[in-house]
């Protein structure tokens, strides 16, 4: 495989889902610990955490690190609020713009999801049963996902689309309706495909030729399936730490990576281990040195194909 290996904040507990206010790891920390435990690349994260313009520049290149790519949100399902929303994809597509200018081997992703419901929030992997897609919401959905990524073509990058546990894009049936309406490469993403019922290495087998963005996870089913069973929802299994460090989950990885070295996949692996800090028992230094030190092994159990 010819690929460059991502971190990315949220492995760090930084995504959407941080509480307001939240202490957390600064992004000098955050980009030195991904450098030094050798990652070529990062996720951008929030809007502003790694910072703008040229502070973002300058972060990424004082650390060898290039710009990965990043995850944006957005209602595809409702025309009105999609409309609102593009001013908010062509803020994130600047900073991608400016990250790309200090020529990088390899070119960001944006990576586009869907916005979901509430609904489906609640029930990770039964977001058909609770909310399901009607013919009318899935037909704006696809439009609005082609707008999107003609959005993102227009200022010289590739969108990549990625399906997501608590949004309309969520199982594998789906996942296939979306690539056979929209002209888009796909984010595979081995954990949220497992929370939604799917599995990875069928997934490869299927849409491996559309997989132009990856994101692996591993997933300790026993945990997970306890916080299913308990009612819980997204927020409840990220908090749980249901998303492990490589190898200490039930995801076939290796011959998810394997399959796509086959395939001679070209693109980055973003290594992402979705963890909240939800436990006022660990201070932040204790939970960040955890992090570095799960993220540190997951770089390790890649070494075979990157």
């Amino acid at each position: 495989m010819r690929v460059s290996v991502a971190s990315a904040p949220v492995s760090f507990g930084v995504f959407e889902m941080t509480p307001e206010g939240a202490d957390v790891i600064t992004p000098d920390d955050m980009v030195s610990i991904v450098a030094e435990a050798g990652y070529g690349g990062i996720d951008l994260g929030p809007l502003g955490y790694l910072g703008c313009g040229e502070q973002l520049r300058r972060r990424l290149v004082g650390a060898r690190l290039e710009l990965a790519g990043g995850w944006v949100q957005l209602p595809f399902s409702d025309d009105d609020a999609f409309a609102d929303s593009l001013a908010t994809l062509r803020a994130v597509l600047r900073q991608f713009v400016i990250a790309a200018e200090a020529g990088p081997v390899r070119l960001p992703l944006p990576t586009l999801a869907d916005d979901g419901s509430a609904l489906r929030r609640s029930a990770p992997g039964r977001g058909a049963a609770v909310d399901p897609v009607s013919p009318r919401l899935r037909d704006r959905l696809y439009a609005n996902v082609e707008r999107a990524a003609n959005v993102v073509r227009a200022v010289g990058l590739e969108p990549t689309f990625h399906h997501h546990v608590g949004t309309y894009v969520e199982s594998s049936e789906e996942i296939d309706g979306l690539l056979n309406a929209v002209d888009i490469g796909m984010t595979l993403d081995t954990g949220h495909l497992v929370i939604a019922g799917g599995d990875p290495v069928e997934a490869v087998r299927l849409w491996g030729d559309r997989v132009n963005h990856l994101h692996v996870k591993d997933v300790d089913l026993g945990k997970l399936q306890r916080v299913l069973a308990a009612g819980g929802g997204m927020k409840e299994v990220w908090s749980s730490g249901a998303f492990v460090a490589f190898g200490a989950g039930d995801v076939d990885l290796s011959t998810v990576l394997s399959m796509l070295d086959d395939r001679e996949y070209d693109g980055w692996i973003v290594v992402e281990q979705d963890v909240l800090n939800n436990c006022p028992d660990v201070a932040l230094d204790e939970f960040v040195a955890q992090r570095a030190d799960d993220q540190r092994n997951n770089r390790a159990a890649l070494r075979a194909w990157a």
